[in-house]
């Protein structure tokens, strides 16, 4: 079992995402409001090369959407394509990121 993190930075694609996840079978994802790092520090009283990057930031997003789910190894591929296919691709600039952890152990639902 992995944990697979989705960080989605356009959150028009959020609903579906969602709707596409459900569809595939996936299920049980939990969802978090975010703020990446360049954005936290990215603030009026900024000096020095964080302001720099000010104009290359979408200043209208602030806010990402984290889901995490738990699921099985071999079904990573799939998700992945389902987030690349909803988003337009990750590969895009500030589109978002797709990673997993291992998972050894758990309690609180069936695989």
């Amino acid at each position: 079992m992995i944990m697979a993190v989705i960080v989605l930075n356009n959150l028009d694609c959020l609903e579906k995402l969602l709707q596409e996840l459900t569809t595939h079978g996936f299920s049980g994802a939990t969802i978090l409001e975010s703020t990446g790092m360049a954005h936290a520090l990215n603030n009026e009283d900024d000096l020095g090369f964080i302001s720099a990057f000010r104009a290359l930031l979408n200043p209208e997003r602030e806010k990402s959407k984290t889901i995490f789910t738990v699921i099985e190894d071999s079904k990573f591929e799939e998700l992945a394509k389902i987030v690349n296919d909803v988003t337009g691709g990750l590969d895009k600039p500030d589109s978002g990121i797709i990673f997993s952890l291992p998972v050894s152990k758990w309690e609180g639902f069936k695989h």
